[in-house]
């Protein structure tokens, strides 16, 4: 079956909060110390992060997270409100009490302190990857074909699994979910599970990148 390539809902509101440019280059403008990058014993949450700590630091600067969305195909300008933003909520939730200031940088080993609700349930509260919870977004919601997601089933998906408790946790799945299927479905409108299982440890933004870098190379 064909599925219409239509613009999705969960695409279309793929908005993020902008920034001043001035508050963006006030942001780069600071350096940051190093630490140390167990890649081998990351969480898959760790995982997911990592790809953007383009000097395998330990820690993501601003600059580094523009460069990823970049990578990964997003424009400059959608790249550069989503480091601003990402980095204004995160780098004070991620940043250690001795890390100097201002706190704008992204801790990998602190980031399971940025979880918020409304999610799959596949990462536990450490970031771990839950395996069963992972199975049931297809078991529960893969009803055209086993193996992917369509964009109403994303959309379906996301809405099963909104916190009625805490309606500023609704916004999170929407844009990165949104980003992903905007990114990573097939020309048939399909999320292929390898992909979804690619969002939670961060390899499929390294196909990405390397399906952008042969792109520019044609």
């Amino acid at each position: 079956m064909m599925l219409s390539r239509r613009r999705s809902p969960v695409v279309a509101s793929l908005q993020l909060p902008l920034v001043t440019t001035l508050l963006f280059l006030w942001v780069l403008s600071w350096g940051h110390a190093t630490a140390d990058a167990d890649i081998a014993n990351m969480t898959a949450l760790q995982k997911h992060v990592s790809f953007f700590d383009r000097n395998k630091d330990g820690i993501i600067t601003p600059t580094e997270t523009f460069e990823g969305f970049v990578a990964i195909g997003c424009d400059v300008a959608y790249s550069r409100d989503s480091a601003s933003s990402v980095h204004a909520a995160l780098g004070p939730i991620t940043s250690p009490v001795d890390a100097p200031l201002p706190h704008i940088n992204i801790h990998i080993g602190l980031i399971h302190r940025a979880m918020h609700g409304s999610d799959s349930g596949a990462l536990d509260a450490k970031g771990g990857f839950v395996p069963q919870k992972f199975e049931e977004i297809f078991i529960k919601h893969a009803k055209a074909r086993p193996d992917a997601l369509t964009s109403s089933e994303v959309e379906e998906m996301i809405l099963a699994n909104r916190d009625p408790l805490d309606p500023r946790s609704w916004s999170a799945p929407v844009n990165e979910w949104g980003l992903t299927y905007k990114l990573a479905s097939d020309r048939d409108g399909f999320l292929q599970k390898d992909s979804v299982r690619g969002i939670y440890d961060g390899s499929v933004f390294v196909k990405l990148e390397e399906k952008r870098s042969l792109r520019s190379e044609i």
